[in-house]
């Protein structure tokens, strides 16, 4: 596989090594295994942190697209605040016997989300990606945000 590129998966579309596959329908993103009930055992198990990593990897597809001027800025605060929903969803996660700790990284990542949409509208309105592009991964940010949430106010549901 080519360095920074994705898998192709028969049928289904991209899919990345690092989580399940997530589409969107349109009007929200939907996993190819919803409805599923699985045991979370890791981070790879938990929804939240699917949907993040696959807007992670389609942030990274809208800013290679971006213009070279905006390597240093724009480009590099979008791929940092996408990549960082992940990343304090792992580091919550391996802290979760601490709940304190644990919430706060799940706040930690709700904010690199919100940070993603504002990055976002400035893709749009510098005219480096479509209205229609742009809906797409703000949906799948507010449907993080929303799982993020969740998790936070009901995790002693989720053990």
């Amino acid at each position: 596989m080519e360095k920074g590129k994705w898998k192709m998966d028969e049928g289904r579309g991209r899919h990345w090594v690092g989580c399940d596959t997530w589409v969107f329908d349109g009007e929200r993103w939907r996993s190819k295994n919803e409805g599923e009930r699985r045991q979370i055992r890791s981070h790879r198990d938990l929804d939240v942190f699917n949907l993040a990593y696959t807007l992670a990897m389609e942030v990274f597809g809208l800013t290679a697209r971006f213009p070279k001027e905006e390597r240093y800025a724009l480009t590099d605060q979008m791929r940092r605040s996408s990549r960082g929903v992940c990343g304090n969803i792992v580091e919550g996660f391996a802290k979760r016997r601490y709940e304190n700790v644990f919430k706060n990284a799940l706040n930690d990542s709700l904010g690199e989300a919100e940070e993603t949409k504002l990055w976002l509208d400035f893709a749009l309105d510098c005219e480096y990606t479509s209205a229609n592009e742009h809906k797409k991964l703000t949906v799948g940010y507010e449907q993080v945000s929303a799982m993020l949430w969740t998790l936070m106010t009901r995790w002693e549901s989720f053990k």
